[in-house]
């Protein structure tokens, strides 16, 4: 999942519903004393919704990045299935027309108001391996490419304990990059990637301009 200032708000499902050890991530390769975050700069009107991986109980965590609004009217569990019927058909946001994430925008500010955690970065929810399920970050979707060029799953696992995340991404290429956190607030973190894994294989220092801020504006035992 590339960086990019663009990108803004994410969204994830959690498939498991244990709450088991924080995932083991690998150790931060840079000299700062604090960790930091896998970037995700909160601005415009990109959004991402992922699920958290079946396959693997220790891994849950929720991600969104948008501003509150208040909401009055549909209570959460009515809100999260609205939104998931929303991108269900969108092909994980490479399908998406500006109505369509118009439209997803519009119901994930409504949710956001409506969050049950107040202080994500505190919450034990957060912790997982999450899978993306929407997106409008183009570098993420990998548009640019032919179908059979993209990477059919993207993931992120979040360590709170560790303040260490991790993105990857599978077939075709299994490309990962690890990043240290630093907690700016209660759900607010700045980013640091310290290094990428090309293939899965061949690691790389990332560079030192390689950072942003992450901001969770939901959170709660399915969705974040």
């Amino acid at each position: 999942m590339a960086l990019s200032p663009n990108f803004h708000s994410i969204f994830a499902t959690s498939q498991s519903s244990s709450k088991s050890a924080s995932p083991k991530l690998p150790a931060s390769h840079s000299s700062l004393t604090n960790l930091h975050f896998p970037n995700k700069t909160v601005r415009g009107n990109s959004y991402n919704l992922s699920r958290t991986s079946a396959s693997d109980e220790k891994w849950r965590a929720n991600v969104s990045f948008f501003p509150a609004f208040l909401n009055k009217g549909k209570d959460a569990k009515a809100l999260k299935e609205e939104l998931l019927e929303a991108i269900a058909p969108l092909d994980r946001g490479a399908d998406a027309t500006l109505e369509d994430q118009q439209r997803v925008d519009q119901i994930a500010r409504k949710l956001e108001a409506v969050s049950p955690t107040k202080e994500p970065l505190k919450s034990d929810l957060l912790n997982g391996k999450w899978v993306l399920i929407y997106t409008t970050s183009k570098s993420i979707l990998q548009t640019q490419r032919p179908k059979f060029l993209r990477s059919t799953a993207n993931y992120q696992a979040i360590n709170t304990d560790t303040l260490r995340a991790q993105n990857m991404d599978s077939w075709p290429f299994f490309n990962q990059v690890t990043a240290d956190l630093t907690p700016l607030n209660a759900r607010k973190v700045a980013v640091k990637f310290d290094s990428f894994k090309i293939g899965g294989l061949i690691p790389i220092r990332a560079p030192g301009r390689a950072r942003g801020e992450l901001e969770i504006t939901y959170l709660d035992e399915e969705l974040r």
